[in-house]
């Protein structure tokens, strides 16, 4: 018994054997190659799928998803014989399981190596300048040569990117010098017209200050003119409306005569000519309203003799009007002479009418 039953476990484990050979599970997004006795049969798609055991050999299970290659720095020189290490990094997809099993010993090393030929052809004809400011140019040069390439081989280069482009230690520095350079520059000229602005803002603002301050004052002074216009507009109509009479005005000529004196700096007072004509014409005022004690051509007296009363420095003018004649030149304490005012000048008079 126990040989019979060695036997059949022996063949119990034969057929789970052959069973799990036979069926074969090929989960989404991958694909297995078959081979009978060494030689490509078909590829198993996802799914179920049933070979045939002992016979057919899955030999290789590929992804067909995309797939992100990084491949290290490479050296690059560029058309002014510059040094630079380039990373890339690759995005590629398996479009044909069988192409990439047998066209190819290893498509990732193929790419890896044509990526960096094809590299150094592209740079080799730019400078560094156009090297790092024409990325997009580089790229789409990697991939028009990577897609010619690995078509054949079952494989799509979805896109090509230049992760990092690494100019020598020395390059760097003058290229940190250089734009450090530019950025003082570009300050100093937004200093510059930042100051500028500003003065001409403050220009602007002087003259229209300068300007209003002047129609201020101008508009000011019309203003004051006008109210001593209206001021004098004023007493001059009320003058007339007081019917003043030529006594009137004489007193008030003789009120204003002390005026003429104030200030420290006077030293010397000239009485005008018209004074005894005021005088006189006070004097008939007085007289025709008393009428007692003089005879019809005799002038009373008013008061002290104003012609005869002492200045500011103390002498006693000379009596004036045009009996005694021209009057000599004044004096003064230093001994300079000059003219009188002239005695025959006439002052303006309102007509009491």
């Amino acid at each position: 018994m126990e040989p019979v039953l060695i036997v059949l476990i022996v063949l119990v484990v034969l057929a789970l054997i052959a069973l799990i050979r036979t069926i074969q599970v090929i989960p989404q997004g991958s694909a297995a190659i078959v081979e009978r006795f060494g030689r490509y049969t078909r590829t198993l798609n996802a799914g179920l799928n049933i070979v045939v055991p002992f016979v057919d050999t899955v030999r290789n299970r590929i992804d067909l998803r995309e797939q992100v290659v990084p491949f290290p720095p490479q050296p690059v020189i560029t058309q002014d014989n510059l040094v630079v290490n380039i990373d890339t990094v690759i995005y590629y997809q398996v479009t044909d399981a069988r192409a990439a099993t047998y066209e190819v010993a290893s498509f990732i090393q193929a790419i890896e190596q044509l990526t960096v030929t094809t590299l150094r052809n592209i740079i080799g004809s730019m400078d560094l300048e156009s090297t790092l400011t024409s990325r997009e140019v580089i790229n789409a040069g990697l991939r028009g040569v990577l897609d010619e390439a690995t078509g054949r081989w079952g494989i799509r280069v979805n896109r090509v990117e230049l992760k990092a482009i690494e100019p020598p230690t020395s390059i760097q520095d003058s290229m940190e010098k250089q734009m450090r350079a530019e950025r003082d520059k570009r300050a100093a000229v937004l200093t510059a017209e930042g100051a500028r602005q500003a003065a001409i803002l403050r220009a602007e603002g002087e003259k229209q200050a300068a300007v209003l301050s002047a129609e201020g004052e101008a508009q000011a002074a019309v203003l004051r003119a006008d109210g001593e216009a209206a001021a004098i507009r004023t007493v001059f109509e009320a003058i007339h409306e007081g019917d003043a009479d030529q006594k009137l005005l004489a007193y008030q000529y003789l009120q204003t005569l002390p005026e003429l004196a104030k200030g420290d700096a006077n030293k010397l007072w000239i009485i005008p000519s018209e004074v005894g004509d005021a005088l006189k014409g006070l004097g008939g005022a007085f007289g025709g309203l008393s009428g007692q004690g003089a005879g019809p051509g005799a002038a009373p007296k008013v008061g002290p003799d104003l012609t005869k009363q002492p200045v500011a420095d103390g002498s006693v003018p000379r009596p004036v009007g045009s009996a005694n004649g021209p009057r000599p030149l004044d004096t003064d304490d230093s001994g300079a002479t000059r003219p009188r005012v002239n005695p025959t000048r006439e002052y303006p008079q309102i007509d009491p009418e």
